[in-house]
């Protein structure tokens, strides 16, 4: 059924499993009772449960919640985060200032893309490996197609910081590595003996742990949407404490700009 009748048959209704708020009464989430059943959840719990529908153990949520922290940098020259401070500077509301950073938190070589690409291309190595794949010709093919591996490399850097202090993390939770864990290093390791020598990255390392948590590729993707968020209020409290338009700014001389030259608008 499409066309008008299915716009009828859905108007001033919608079916859901996801809850609803029914005022002044209750409130319905996921099926359990925002105000009653879940109000000592701590935040993330309740986020990862509105995603997945399924509750974690403290062990992997505090996994989670580290995912997030060691990706907070309140530091204006990181793109997003810029962004943040230039409302800042401008005066806008704070939650534009994050509406707008977290627009541009998400593309093909940063943010939630990468993740996404990274646990797609572990979960199908880990599938061709069980049914006898060799994991060279694997890596060989993969870098022959798109000339990159998603969840390695790094643009500015030879290593990603993030990554030792998250495995000291693991090491006090005594985390015991999963299967896309280990295929992750393995992966790395042979990178390293190709001429690309390209590390572990931090949206591999995160794939690699959403993976065996048990999150899919859609709900990783999901799941770390807002992982940058905490560095964008600093930022965007820095630049209001300073003057106007002062975040940054760029002489016209500094400007390579390669355009057609001065014309007149007369």
């Amino acid at each position: 059924m499409k066309g008008p009748n299915q716009l009828h048959q859905c108007e001033d209704r919608w079916q859901t499993r996801m809850g609803a708020a029914m005022l002044p009464k209750r409130t319905i989430f996921r099926g359990k009772d925002l105000h009653q059943d879940l109000a000592d959840w701590p935040w993330i719990k309740l986020y990862i449960y509105g995603i997945t529908g399924r509750i974690f153990d403290e062990a992997d949520l505090k996994i989670l919640n580290a995912i997030w922290v060691f990706t907070s940098y309140p530091d204006p020259r990181i793109w997003n985060n810029r962004i943040a401070g230039f409302c800042g500077t401008a005066r806008s509301p704070a939650s534009l200032a994050v509406a707008a950073a977290l627009s541009v938190s998400d593309a093909e070589i940063y943010g939630g893309q990468p993740l996404l690409n990274a646990i797609k291309f572990l979960e199908s190595t880990v599938e061709s490996i069980s049914n006898g794949g060799s994991l060279s010709e694997l890596i060989t093919s993969e870098l022959k197609q798109f000339r990159k591996i998603a969840g390695y490399g790094r643009p500015k850097a030879s290593s990603d910081e993030r990554i030792k202090p998250m495995l000291r993390f693991l090491r006090r939770l005594d985390y015991q590595h999963g299967p896309y864990m280990d295929m992750a290093f393995k992966i790395e390791s042979l990178l390293l003996e190709t001429r690309r020598r390209m590390r572990l990255n931090y949206a591999g390392l995160v794939a690699a742990l959403c993976a065996d948590i048990g999150l899919s590729a859609q709900e990783s993707y999901l799941f770390v949407v807002p992982i940058f968020t905490a560095g964008f209020l600093p930022c965007y409290i820095d630049g209001v404490s300073h003057a106007e338009g002062t975040l940054f700014p760029l002489r016209c001389e500094r400007i390579n700009y390669l355009g057609p030259n001065q014309r007149s608008w007369d």
